[in-house]
């Protein structure tokens, strides 16, 4: 069934079955790359991109019609009695959808560098599809029963990329994120079923569906329950506290799928159903006169400053970030908790800021790791020398983290501060202070040694040109050296203790640059009518009424 909507000279029926063609293009790439033999390194790549890049064209077709014409171009078919699966592009999906279109471009660019000569591409490809596909219909998804069978579907399919090296570590890893995320998951569909019963089947709607308003009315205790089944379930993969648990250790995947994980779907989609229960399910409203929304506030806050102090106690370069995930992603659930225009504004566009920051320092992490083996804090000194791209966007990517000026992260927070201070929740100001300064002293100090130390081995050694080859990637296989490299002006290297200037990648630098610039970008242009900023306060608007 599809609506009768149309933009412009787009007919109706053009633009309602533009979701269910970019859910098959995602799937289509992954059955079409499963089969393929390792050495099959164009077709693959061509395959994925050509995959990526169309999804990135439908997704500028759409903006038309929802953004500027506010239309829901809308794709159902009959499910279960009296349900229908639903693909419904409103401005929150678009919003959502735009941001893993254009990291799944990026990521797949930078993942055909990252795996270059490493086995089981085909395997991890084809997985990596099937990831977006599930984050695709989750964007989409115009109901309940929709939302949870792409929710579950994407723990199915990324449990083969936590594990992909095949280590014991990778192994065990993969283990208890499952069971987190299939824990999670029950309860969603606990949630979902009994909120069915009570209210009939449950469509997302501005302002919240008319049954769930009903039942809140004369239900208020059963209402509250489920609420807190379905935001307890998706609280798993937005690694709230004390469900964060598996984040972590998830880790030891490769570094494309720790971009994936914290940056556009698993992470994300949970926090992105968390948007979608208190803003299109219960409404903002309903919620906060249930009195459900001041504990998420608290467990929220709370997240944000356990997460920080947990970072700043990490060696490892990638649980750092891990845990600086678990604080930051918790800004969106602290903004639309609020109830104010400017807090669910800010909570709403960190959706996108945070995946641009994050996945930016991601890259960076996984370009050291491959490059020169490290890992290690203790290992970034010099780093600034030694490689002056990659330390360029880390440092853009940290100071979008603390909040900074003309970055994305500070747009975030003010105006999720701006939001404190409108509502009964001023104290949250303080938080959002407190968070900054966690985040300062966990990244300032990174960015420190990268620039103004002299560059060191991980044996604490001066770092030379004999040095590189020494170093290891993620999987323990040799990290990539390169024989051009070169002292820090411009003449070879030759001598012991010379600073060595390392030739980055090209597929692994250019996606990081460009996450990075584009950080800097929504920042210095919020004001612009299709910025970030302006979308979010357009659907803000519309949650408030």
């Amino acid at each position: 069934m599809v609506n009768d909507t149309a933009v412009g000279p787009i007919p109706a029926e053009l633009l309602s079955w533009i979701p269910p063609v970019m859910l098959l293009l995602s799937l289509g790439a992954a059955m079409a790359i499963f089969p393929l033999r390792e050495d099959r390194v164009r077709l693959r790549t061509t395959v994925n991109i050509g995959a990526a890049v169309l999804k990135i064209a439908l997704v500028v077709v759409l903006v038309p019609a929802v953004i500027i014409a506010g239309l829901q171009p809308e794709f159902a078919v009959p499910f279960l009695p009296g349900i229908d699966l639903v693909l419904r592009v409103d401005r929150l999906s678009l919003f959502f959808a735009a941001l893993s279109s254009f990291l799944w471009l990026l990521t797949t660019v930078y993942a055909v560098g990252y795996l270059e000569g490493k086995p089981s591409r085909s395997r991890f490809f084809g997985f990596f599809s099937l990831c977006v596909t599930a984050t695709v219909g989750i964007s989409f998804s115009g109901n309940l029963v929709t939302f949870l069978i792409f929710y579950e579907l994407l723990t199915v399919v990324t449990y083969p990329l936590v594990a992909h090296w095949g280590t014991p570590k990778a192994l065990h890893a993969a283990r208890i994120y499952l069971r987190y995320a299939l824990g999670g998951g029950l309860a969603v569909l606990i949630g979902v079923v009994w909120l069915t019963i009570y209210a009939g089947p449950v469509d997302f709607s501005e302002g919240g569906a008319e049954g769930v308003t009903e039942l809140a009315r004369h239900s208020p205790g059963v209402a509250a329950l489920i609420f807190a089944l379905l935001v307890g379930g998706m609280a798993v993969k937005a690694a709230l506290f004390p469900l964060h648990g598996w984040l972590p250790g998830a880790m030891v995947a490769p570094a494309p799928v720790s971009a994936l994980l914290h940056a556009v779907a698993v992470v994300k989609a949970g926090v992105f159903g968390i948007v979608r229960v208190v803003d299109d399910v219960y409404g903002i409203h309903v919620a906060s006169e249930l009195g459900v929304l001041t504990p998420l506030l608290i467990v929220a806050c709370f997240t944000i400053l356990y997460g920080s102090y947990q970072a700043l106690r990490q060696e490892d370069l990638k649980k750092r970030l891990a845990y600086s995930t678990v604080s930051q992603v918790s800004y969106v659930v602290v903004g639309i908790s609020l109830v104010t225009l400017a807090g669910t504004t800010g909570g709403v566009v960190h959706l996108v800021h945070q995946g641009l920051m994050k996945i930016t320092l991601f890259f960076c992490a996984g370009l050291f790791a491959e490059v020169l083996g490290i890992t290690k804090l203790s290992q970034m000194h010099g780093l600034g020398r030694r490689m002056p791209w990659t330390s360029t966007a880390f440092t853009v990517g940290a100071f979008g983290m603390i909040g900074l000026p003309v970055t994305a992260g500070f747009v975030s927070k003010w105006m999720l501060g701006l939001g404190a201070l409108d509502s009964e929740y001023p104290w949250v100001v303080g938080v959002l202070i407190a968070s900054s300064l966690l985040n300062a002293m966990y990244f300032l100090p990174v960015v420190y040694r990268m620039w103004f130390r002299d560059p060191v081995d991980s044996d604490g050694s001066p770092a030379t040109s004999e040095d590189d080859s020494a170093a290891g990637s993620e999987d323990g296989t040799p990290a990539a050296s390169d024989s051009s490299t070169a002292t820090s002006d411009g003449s070879t290297a030759s001598q012991p203790g010379a600073t060595v200037v390392v030739r980055e990648p090209a597929s692994l630098l250019v996606p990081t640059v460009i996450t990075a610039a584009a950080s800097v970008f929504v920042g210095l242009a919020a004001s612009l009518e299709f910025a970030p900023l302006q979308i979010a306060r357009q659907i803000a608007e519309g949650v408030l009424g």
